[in-house]
């Protein structure tokens, strides 16, 4: 007779997860998840609470008003150098899924990243993945994020507003925004973390982007919801492996389509390659991430971060040994 696979007792059923933009490709991972009721079959109640930028989605789960954070891996290595011990769980991302682009209407005869001192860039949040893009590329042009002027402009609508009305030169944001910018003529990428490639040539190796994370006393005490939260990702990870654009247009909600389907697809077909296959982050990947942010924080250069810290792999890969992922 089979053996029958019992799962263990959940240490609580309901999960509030902070995401800051869920509608971006980042989060897509979470959003099909949550819409084909991957939860559920796992016994969890999750609520996701969407918030403006990735910073207050980390202020909720430094509060504990949230148990998880859905955010860009480098927030565990940001926040344990302020002593603050959190940790990855399931990785969504293995790119960035950012884009670089110049504003074609101010800046129509650009030639090199000398043509920007002086320039406002757009940024969704201060301290957010695309801030760091952003100060990245400028330091590969040879310009100091000194030489320019950074503009919080936030993520969709507004950032489009930002640009269109004039107030910024050229933007470091996500999809499915950048996408639209670019088929419109309207931005000229000049540096691009949407592909494996472009991410490698840009950050010097693999770099890992949205995962789930909680701190590691969440992790200690609920390790059954961990390992249910990690199982429901993969499955959603699987499932993307193979999706059509039709299967996704039907899965995620209508509004996050900018009332262009074609648009929306075109973005997903951008940002394919940079969703995580099973939920496990490389070692590689993780030293990349602190590497870059130890070369633009004083913080993380001067304290000792311990990598194996800011992630387990544990949950992703019982959850890839179930699901076959």
């Amino acid at each position: 007779m089979p053996a029958l696979h019992a799962q263990p007792q959940l240490e609580s059923r309901k999960v509030t997860i902070s995401v800051g933009g869920k509608a971006t490709f980042s989060c897509l991972p979470l959003t099909i998840t949550e819409q084909l009721g991957f939860f559920k079959a796992e016994g969890l109640s999750v609520t996701i609470a969407d918030f403006e930028s990735g910073a207050l989605a980390l202020q909720a789960l430094t509060a504990k008003s949230v148990d998880v954070c859905s955010a860009g891996f480098e927030r565990t290595i940001h926040l344990q150098s302020s002593q603050q011990m959190v940790q990855s769980f399931v990785l969504q991302g293995r790119a960035p899924q950012i884009a670089f682009g110049i504003a074609t209407r101010d800046l129509p005869a650009y030639k090199s990243m000398a043509d920007l001192k002086g320039k406002r860039i757009g940024i969704p949040a201060f301290g957010s993945s695309s801030a760091m893009m952003a100060s990245l590329v400028l330091a590969q042009g040879g310009l100091k994020t000194s030489d320019v002027s950074f503009v919080a402009v936030g993520e969709a609508d507004s950032a489009l507003s930002a640009l269109r009305s004039g107030q910024i030169d050229a933007m470091s944001n996500t999809d499915p925004l950048m996408t639209m910018l670019e088929q419109k003529g309207e931005v000229k990428i000049i540096s691009d973390a949407r592909t494996l490639k472009g991410t490698a040539e840009l950050f010097g190796g693999p770099m890992p982007a949205a995962c789930l994370f909680a701190p590691v006393e969440f992790i200690r005490k609920n390790p059954a919801v961990c390992q249910a939260l990690a199982n429901a990702m993969v499955r959603g990870l699987k499932w993307l492996q193979t999706a059509g654009p039709g299967d996704i247009i039907k899965t995620v909600p209508e509004n996050y389509l900018l009332g262009d389907r074609g648009l929306y697809i075109a973005s997903f077909n951008k940002v394919r390659e940079s969703i995580s296959l099973d939920g496990i982050l490389a070692e590689d990947a993780a030293r990349t991430a602190l590497r870059v942010l130890a070369r633009f924080d004083t913080a993380i250069a001067a304290t000792k971060i311990n990598l194996d810290k800011t992630y387990t792999n544990e949950f992703a890969r019982r959850a890839k040994e179930r699901f076959k992922a």
